[in-house]
């Protein structure tokens, strides 16, 4: 997750670039390592709706400036005074997640560098990823003091059981390799083909048809919808608790100050 940096006011976070039938849309708040700030967010939420009342549109392609795809959640919002911040941070991003798995065009995400926690929930909403090799990817939560709670609104319904209990309860690092395995990916490829990975997948998507290709998407996102629908007010409400719970304050806080927080055993991983 990642803590905020001073920004260009009249800078904008999110871009969309239009390349024929291809909307490019980048994360561009390296600064603070496209940390998923409201503006963000939002920004992301208006890209999501342009690229969907756009009939030249066929295809979303989703990427980031700068060395890291996503760190998660905003800092400076979750310690902002009041309860306010994470309940309205949270509700965002449920809008964020439904906009994308509801658009009927598909989204290719180009992954490169990290991807962690609140991060992998843009990932979850994607319908192809394409990750480098050198990525890593972590649901980071629990280790300062936060659910995986809403990463997992569209990473759930994707990934078996058994590994989705390993990566949220542990918060171990996870190589692009076992991202694929596990399903939160749908390729590796080594760093230098990247670029010709995503344009190949963008290619084979515009040979298909609109309504072909809406129609698909739609069967395949049922069951996130579906998760979304019955658990995503539920999972709002969570993660916006655990924010302003003490162990958070403490996690939140250890991680801004390059320390161990006081609730974590020494000595361990």
């Amino acid at each position: 997750m990642g803590a905020s940096a001073p920004a260009d006011p009249g800078r904008p976070l999110v871009r969309t670039r239009l390349d024929g039938a291809v909307a490019v849309v980048m994360l561009d708040s390296p600064a603070n390592r496209n940390a998923l700030s409201l503006p963000v967010v939002t920004g992301l939420i208006d890209a999501m709706q342009t690229a969907a009342e756009d009939d030249e549109v066929r295809v979303v392609v989703l990427v980031s400036e700068g060395e890291v795809f996503c760190a998660g959640a905003d800092f400076t919002e979750l310690t902002e005074p009041g309860d306010a911040g994470p309940l309205i941070a949270a509700r965002s991003m449920l809008t964020l997640l439904r906009a994308m798995v509801t658009l009927p065009k598909p989204i290719v995400a180009r992954v490169h560098g990290e991807a962690v926690a609140a991060g992998l929930g843009l990932i979850g909403a994607s319908d192809l990823v394409i990750s480098e090799r050198s990525a890593t990817y972590g649901f980071t939560e629990t280790r300062i003091g936060l659910a995986p709670a809403l990463a997992a609104l569209t990473t759930l319904p994707r990934l078996n059981h058994r590994a989705a209990a390993r990566a949220y309860l542990t918060g171990v690092t996870i190589d692009a390799g076992i991202a694929e395995e596990i399903g939160l990916v749908s390729q590796v490829v080594d760093d230098e083909m990247l670029d010709a990975a995503v344009d190949f997948a963008v290619a084979s998507l515009l040979a298909g048809s609109p309504g072909a290709l809406a129609a698909t998407k739609a069967m395949l996102t049922e069951p996130i919808r579906a998760h979304l629908d019955e658990h995503g007010s539920a999972m709002v409400e969570l993660w916006a608790r655990l924010c302003t719970s003490d162990e958070a304050n403490e996690g939140i806080t250890a991680q801004l100050e390059s320390r161990r927080p006081a609730w974590a055993i020494p000595d361990q991983v």
